[in-house]
């Protein structure tokens, strides 16, 4: 069990955390036709429209409250309850997603109660799920406010029934944050070829994959779990739920429907991806296709191909704790060494970190730590390039944000090929970059001093 390490500063040198807004937001942009709602200044909303646009490259649906300084003083209460008339007059979302933000949670705002007196003032829109959470700034990250989006989601449209099995063949998928558009196109194909019909929520896939479309404009996502779909949940054969931050979410979905669950932290490497296909074997009663069967074969060879790069290499991970534990017990799984592992907020899943530390902090401890572990390898978002760059080390680039890689956000790591690309570029950034990483680079002067020694000794021995 890994030991969690809290650092006592007053404010983070180098941020590494996404705010729990964001999270929220990016739940519900995996949703046909949803709406996030910031209930929070103009600016919170923008820099956080900005993070999406940057990380996506694709245009962004984002509504905010525009509390300004009257309002932050006196009160916000009116500004929510216009918002959400105003949206969904306007927008005719099928469902919106009411945030909080530090300004609101400091004010003291009763998100629920304000929920209650929009739907008292503007009856006309109750076919409009809302689902309204609270996600202050100034605690948890991305991954954190992403699951309270999730399970209010759920709260708000899939209502109390005991229908579970009715759907012999649909299997509810609750996705974590820590999973691509790509992830989850790979996982709902894998379910897909045990004849079986996934329905993931959020459907980031369908909405953030990257595709043109034929309209101009959009006030709302195109794509994602449909709405309608969410009442079904409860009549499937089962539900997979990958990340741990998702457990409460599933607690609610298991006691509102009674659909039995099952629980994955990762789908990357080899145990995980055998459990998973086991799994979709039992629930199928199927046997498992020859084409996966291949792709493991595939994967069981790239493991050896690259266990030289992967063996015994020294590795920093900076990410949100659901990715940290994904990525950190796939590499050790490789034989990889663990030596810096940070994550921006706590969680239960960090003690499970193959590392013999897991620190809450940034990415100025992430450097630090780095340092002196001597990691010949980082992993992070690009927020951690400039950290590589300072430490001489290789960047394989994973999570939110990617402004300066394209594609990341549509890239597969989970499953058999994840899992085999990902090894791919792992150990090309070892091969490309080897005589240059800065501990190797060290060990090479030791070396070389030792064997300009040895020479002269010999010499001084035969005269």
């Amino acid at each position: 069990m890994a030991e969690i390490v809290r650092h006592p500063k007053a404010l983070a040198v180098n941020p590494l955390k996404s705010s729990a807004p964001a999270g929220a937001a990016l739940a519900c942009l995996g949703i046909n036709r949803g709406m996030p709602l910031f209930h929070g200044s103009q600016g919170c909303t923008a820099f956080a429209k900005v993070f999406f646009v940057r990380h996506f490259r694709e245009p962004i649906p984002l509504q905010t409250t525009a509390m300004d300084q009257v309002a932050t003083v006196m009160s916000a209460d009116e500004n929510v309850v216009q918002a959400l008339a105003t949206v969904c007059g306007k927008s005719k979302p099928a469902l919106v997603t009411l945030a909080t933000t530090a300004l609101a949670e400091t004010q003291g705002t009763d998100i629920a109660r304000l929920l209650k007196e929009f739907r008292a003032q503007h009856p006309e829109f109750d076919h409009i799920p809302v689902a309204a959470v609270n996600t202050p700034d100034f605690t948890g990250c991305l991954e954190s406010g992403y699951a309270a989006a999730v399970k209010g989601i759920l709260d708000a449209a899939v209502p109390e029934t005991r229908h579970a099995g009715k759907r012999k063949k649909q299997v509810n998928l609750l996705l974590g944050s820590h999973l691509t558009s790509g992830d989850v196109e790979a996982i709902k194909d894998w379910v897909e070829a045990f004849g079986l019909r996934p329905l993931a929520v959020p459907d980031l896939a369908d909405s953030l994959d990257g595709h043109l479309i034929s309209e101009d404009f959009l006030p709302v996502t195109l794509g994602g779990t449909p709405v309608g779909e969410l009442a079904t949940l409860g009549e499937a054969a089962a539900t997979i739920v990958l990340g741990r931050s998702l457990h409460p979410a599933a607690d609610l979905l298991a006691e509102r429907t009674g659909v039995p669950d099952w629980r994955f932290d990762g789908l990357m490497g080899l145990d995980a991806c055998d459990r998973f296909t086991a799994l979709l074997a039992e629930l199928s009663g199927q046997k498992v296709p020859e084409k996966i069967e291949r792709q493991r074969a595939q994967l069981q060879d790239t493991m050896v191909d690259t266990h030289f790069m992967t063996g015994l290499r020294r590795v920093g991970i900076a990410a949100d704790p659901d990715l940290l534990h994904q990525l950190a017990t796939w590499l050790a799984g490789m034989g990889s060494e663990i030596v810096a592992a940070v994550a921006p907020a706590k969680s239960a899943v960090l003690a499970d970190v193959p590392a013999a530390s897991v620190h809450v902090g940034d990415l100025e401890d992430l450097e630090d730590l780095a340092r002196a572990g001597a990691a010949e390898l980082v992993l992070g978002s690009s927020h951690a390039a400039a950290t590589a760059e300072r430490l001489g080390v290789p960047l394989l680039r994973a999570g939110m944000p990617q402004y300066d890689y394209i594609g990341g956000h549509c890239k597969t790591w989970v499953g058999y090929r994840g899992t085999r690309q990902a090894l791919f570029d792992l150990a090309n950034l070892v091969v490309h970059n080897h005589e240059h990483i800065a501990p190797y680079r060290a060990r090479l002067l030791v070396r070389d001093d030792r064997e300009a020694s040895q020479p002269q000794a010999a010499a001084g021995g035969r005269h």
